[in-house]
């Protein structure tokens, strides 16, 4: 018997001591891979392919081997070893961004884009890196339907359009939390680390259902990376040819075996002012910007993340400095902006979880003479349980949200005493399933608003397809509404250019929406595949609330619409992707926007009747190399001029922003890349400011009604304004920058 037990465990420590000889070719779109990683998991041994997509590997004492196949932009596969001597023959990885990836933001649950009753618009980072940007705000700008438009000549804050519709009926998610609102809708946009990143999920349309105010226009909902999918250390760094630099840093570590953190840093710095248009103020706002993330995971069951972000901006004339700030000397707008979020998931089990989060903004600023201190906090639950009943899947939440708000500014103070906004919630949401090609959602949220009451939101949600799913079609009908706060997302009333008066208290604007959307996947010859993505969609509002800039040059008047707005429209995108490392994603919107009141049609301002994205991106594989062209064009815009006298035009010139971007992978760990950005040297007219030479209105004559008057040395009647703005001041400029990674 003692023998026997030696014996046994003789064999068992040969077994395990033996010898592994594997080898392969890693492809992806037919095409061999080069310097892809072949890792033997749970050791320290790993390879990278030839020119030739080609690899060998040799390990011993290994149990149970696998190896990790992974390649920059590409799906990581594993493979079993089931023999000493393996010939894995070809394998073929997969692009990280197919239509099979899981999103969420459409029904709160993951699930297949292929599946989603809910058309979601999926972004990885990779798509993002052909065109590199400081912030999340510029970096949607190649987003098809997409805009980020500037509202300040002088210290470029801005929003973010869906479809034509303002900033403020979008809303921004932090993973599927209401972290971006309100407030910093404005600044808490800057500062995300882009490398920590995983994508960018994008439904257009209302989601109030699921969402509550502020999601009229649209979600973006920005999914941070777990730690298991992130480097152990990376950075990207990029200078452009203004002076600006940016850092992205990312860290993952491991407490212990089930709690594992990620670590992020953003800094960005812009502190070379350029005046090239002449007109003695700052072409592009001065920022000093730091961000700071951490997320940590508890196994499956819990993660929570926080981020602070300290922003230091200026604009103004080119010799403001600290020490005018508030002043009358030198005109400058001057911005601190100090912020904290917290928010993670809880899953007590499969059905049940806890969803939570917290921001505190704090916003010290100055707008030449004008002082705007504001503060705001909100804080946010919601207990969702979800359960499959045959083919239903039911979703049920409860929501609770608490916002408080406050600033310095005497309108706000004298007509809303109520700084403290609650805001409970239900909703309920069923999916039915009636066979593998048809599927309907139903859904239904009602809220109680602590100041504007009771507001109910349904919404209905169908999807057909065909077996394979290459042809897919959609619709969607549902309401939404929004609780205006005008010093919050109107940066033009900040300005102190102009005065701002409420003609009667605002009510919430209600809205009604539909959409079409058909999907179609061409198989074609020789590798060739297209993906067709339409779009048609159309909004009706009620009690819209519309900034009237044209009966007072010298005021801004809110009221509510007492007539109609519609939004109407058509979006494509292609997708194209052939064999040799060729990609092309093309994309187009065309908008028809307007508002009816006593039998007359309008046009609001800064709202594109068409917009045009493209990428071309062709690989190289052999020499590692990558080329991305990138460029956006946006149509004539409506711009808010000061009166019939004013000589600049009120409607903009249609233009483009091309971008060229050439990277080089050293290996699987380097990466370089440089390009030019605005290649066609574009930027607004030098006028933009109106009488910048005179921001404090000096030598402004005024009636007795506060009318201005035409004189000799103002014969157009104007005041210092700097809202007439819709694109950077920034021409052509080269950047470079260098991507390393550590795993």
């Amino acid at each position: 018997m003692r023998f026997n037990l030696i014996f046994i465990l003789l064999n068992l420590q040969l077994v395990s001591a033996q010898d592994f000889f594997v080898r392969g070719k890693v492809y992806s779109e037919g095409q061999p891979l080069s310097s892809a990683f072949v890792y033997v998991k749970g050791s320290n041994t790993g390879v990278t392919t030839d020119i030739n997509g080609q690899f060998s590997i040799y390990f011993s004492n290994i149990k149970n081997p696998k190896l990790l196949i992974s390649y920059l932009g590409h799906k990581t596969q594993i493979k079993k070893i089931v023999s000493n001597t393996n010939d894995l023959g070809i394998i073929e990885l997969e692009l990280e961004d197919s239509l099979e990836e899981i999103v969420i933001s459409g029904t709160l649950k993951p699930v297949s884009k292929l599946d989603s009753p809910v058309p979601v618009e999926v972004y990885n980072h990779n798509f993002f890196r052909a065109n590199p940007s400081p912030s999340i705000f510029e970096a949607l700008e190649n987003v098809n339907g997409i805009r980020p438009q500037l509202n300040c000549n002088v210290c470029n804050t801005g929003d973010i359009h869906i479809n034509g519709q303002e900033g403020s009926y979008t809303m921004v998610l932090i993973d599927g939390l209401p972290i971006v609102s309100g407030l910093s809708t404005v600044y808490g946009l800057s500062g995300i680390p882009q490398s920590l990143i995983e994508r960018i999920e994008i439904v257009k349309g209302p989601a109030s259902t699921l969402y509550g105010s502020e999601a009229i226009g649209g979600v973006i909902n920005l999914i941070t990376k777990l730690p298991e999918n992130t480097s152990s250390f990376s950075i990207d760094s990029f200078l452009s040819g203004w002076g600006e630099i940016n850092t992205d840093l990312g860290y993952k570590y491991a407490l212990s075996k089930k709690v594992k953190g990620v670590f992020g840093l953003n800094y960005f710095n812009y502190s070379n002012p350029i005046d090239n248009n002449g007109d003695g103020f700052t072409d592009l706002t001065l920022q000093d910007r730091i961000s700071i993330f951490n997320k940590f995971t508890f196994g499956r069951k819990f993660s929570i993340a926080s981020r602070f972000v300290y922003e230091d901006r200026w604009g103004g004339q080119m010799g403001w400095r600290p020490k005018h700030r508030g002043g009358s000397q030198i005109y400058g707008e001057s911005i601190y902006t100090s912020r904290f979020e917290l928010f993670g998931n809880h899953k007590f089990n499969n059905n049940l979880s806890f969803q939570f989060s917290f921001n505190d903004h704090n916003h010290n600023s100055v707008y030449g003479t004008t002082l705007f201190n504001a503060d705001q906090t909100i804080g946010f639950g919601q207990l969702v349980w979800n359960k499959n009943i045959k083919k239903n899947e039911l979703l049920i939440g409860i929501a609770y949200r608490l916002s408080y708000y406050h600033d310095d500014t005497k309108v706000l103070l004298d007509r809303n005493k109520a700084h403290t906004t609650h805001l409970p919630g239900v909703f309920i949401q069923n999916q039915i399933n009636f066979n593998p090609n048809n599927t309907l959602l139903l859904g239904l949220r009602y809220d109680q608003n602590s100041i504007h009451g009771n507001i109910l939101t349904p919404r209905l949600n169908y999807k057909v397809n065909n077996g394979d799913k290459s042809t897919i079609l959609r619709f969607s009908a549902g309401t939404g509404y929004r609780v205006a706060q005008v010093f919050t997302e109107d940066h033009a009333a900040l300005t102190g250019a102009r005065e701002v008066v409420f003609l009667d208290d605002l009510d919430p604007e209600k809205s009604w929406n539909t959409n079409l959307n058909y999907i179609q996947k061409f198989y074609l010859e020789q590798g060739l595949i297209i993906d067709l993505d339409l779009s048609l969609f159309k909004t009706h509002f009620s009690n819209k609330i519309i900034p009237d800039y044209d009966t007072d040059p010298n005021k801004i008047i809110y009221n509510n619409l007492s007539g109609k707005s519609v939004s109407n429209g058509i979006s494509i995108n292609a997708n194209l992707l052939a064999s040799g490392g060729l990609r092309i994603n093309l994309g187009a919107t065309f908008i028809d926007t307007f508002a009816e009141e006593n039998g007359t049609k309008t046009t609001p301002y800064l709202t594109e009747r068409f917009q045009g994205v493209w990428k071309l991106e062709k690989k190289w594989r052999a020499n590692n190399l990558i080329l991305d062209l990138t460029g956006t064009t946006v149509g004539a815009l409506k711009l808010p001029t000061l009166g019939e006298l004013d000589p600049r035009a009120d409607i903009s010139t249609p233009f483009s922003i091309v971008n060229l971007q050439l990277t080089k992978s050293w290996n699987n760990s380097i990466e370089s890349y440089g390009g030019i950005k605005n290649i066609l040297n574009f930027t607004p007219p030098k006028n933009s400011i109106a009488r910048a030479f005179d921001p404090f209105d000096r030598r402004v004559n005024f009636d007795d009604s506060g009318s201005v008057l035409a004189t000799t040395n103002n014969p157009y009647a104007l005041t210092f304004d700097p809202s007439y703005v819709y694109a950077s001041n920034q021409g052509i400029r080269f950047f470079l920058g260098l991507r390393w990674k550590y795993n």
